[in-house]
């Protein structure tokens, strides 16, 4: 299935999601009260996506002679994309990420490990890759699904407040608080799997995207190879809330199932872009 209609699917799903447990609880009402406040919650991440992630992991700006700089102005170029400002992080487990609200305020961040390990046609293909998250909106997407699945969280919080002292609106009507509480168990669950479904669904997309910029899909492949085998022995000290930006997953373990990861399996990736290259 192509990505993009696959996105369009599960965000929504994610909101049917919404109005299903916000229709349990309080009607619309008190779907509308949450929905609010999501947006108010995640705008300001949205807005300000850039300086947090950034500060956070100590991120220093390139200047124009840097090899980022460099590399990312050419594909830029290439794909027609405004020139991002370029970033290097402080640390040997090699990755890296794009971030920005928007092509115009975009930013692409690499590690100092990423840029050692990697040769210049997998550093291409690496960086290609993050320029697609750009030129496919995707911080605006993940932050539309942080956005609802905030607002889920906030109504299953109500919920289950409602089951244990029997205050749903659907007592007069003899409606169950087991019924209730169940949903406001399930429903977290089931936006975390479709927001991980959707992470993944846009690295696929990525993936592909950069493989066509940096026309060079045999290089992404390798460098993916290459990043998923290092993470492993040198993994990053990254906060699980931003894992999703990173090319691939930044720490070491499952985590919790594939099903909650926010990452495809490296192997299926690179399949995949074989399967790109013709080979």
């Amino acid at each position: 299935m192509n990505s993009t209609v696959k996105t369009a699917g599960l965000l929504g799903l994610l909101s049917a999601l919404l109005l299903l447990i916000g229709g349990a609880i309080g009607g619309s009402g008190g779907m509308q009260i949450a929905l609010v406040l999501a947006i108010v919650m995640n705008a300001g991440s949205y807005w300000f996506s850039d300086r947090i992630v950034l500060a956070m992991y100590h991120a220093q700006e390139c200047g124009p002679d840097h090899p980022l700089t460099r590399t990312v102005a050419r594909l830029a170029r290439s794909a027609g994309l405004p020139m991002p400002r370029c970033y290097v992080i402080p640390t040997d487990s090699p990755n890296a990420f794009a971030t920005g609200r928007n092509a115009e305020h975009a930013v692409v961040a690499a590690t100092d490990g990423i840029l050692r390990i990697l040769d210049q046609d997998e550093l291409d293909g690496v960086l290609g890759h993050e320029l697609a998250h750009v030129a496919h909106r995707d911080i605006l997407l993940q932050s539309i699904a942080a956005t609802i699945g905030a607002a889920i969280m906030f109504l299953a919080n109500m919920a289950r407040w409602g089951a244990i002292f029997g205050g749903s609106r659907d007592d007069r009507e003899g409606g169950n608080p087991i019924a209730l509480l169940a949903t406001a168990l399930l429903a977290p669950i089931a936006a975390m799997i479709i927001q991980a479904a959707i992470s993944r669904s846009r690295e696929f997309a990525a993936d592909e995207g950069g493989a066509r910029i940096s026309g060079k899909p045999m290089s992404l492949a390798s460098a993916l190879q290459k990043i998923t085998a290092t993470v492993e022995q040198v993994p990053m000290d990254a906060n699980p809330a931003t894992a999703h930006l990173f090319i691939v997953k930044p720490f070491a373990g499952q985590g919790l199932m594939n099903l909650f990861s926010t990452h495809p399996p490296t192997e299926e990736r690179i399949a995949r872009l074989r399967a790109m290259a013709g080979r």
